[in-house]
């Protein structure tokens, strides 16, 4: 269930990068120094930047939402930050008293 959880974290985080490069932006930094203008006459209209807009949202909560299912069912499980069993302690016999 773990690897099924972080598979999906995986696809919604490159999703979530695909739709924060392609919205519009909205303060005109560094993307013009690069052609940014260009890149958005190409990639739109307004209605579009809205679309998503929502769709970075939504991939965001997303991605939250599965980050806290992973952590808790991985203490659940007992995974954290131990990836192999613990080795059972052993006992050494003591050592007799000096004489």
């Amino acid at each position: 269930m773990l690897t099924l959880i972080t598979i999906l974290i995986a696809l919604t985080c490159i999703l979530l990068i695909g739709a924060v490069l392609i919205q519009n932006p909205k303060g005109g930094g560094v993307d013009a120094t690069f052609g940014g203008q260009s890149a958005n006459q190409m990639f739109g209209a307004a209605r579009s930047a809205d679309y998503i807009e929502k769709i970075t949202w939504w991939l965001a909560g997303i991605l939250a939402l599965l980050c806290v299912f992973a952590s808790l069912i991985s203490s659940a499980e007992g995974n954290i930050g131990n990836t192999q069993p613990e080795a059972e302690p052993t006992e050494q016999p003591a050592e007799p008293p000096a004489q």
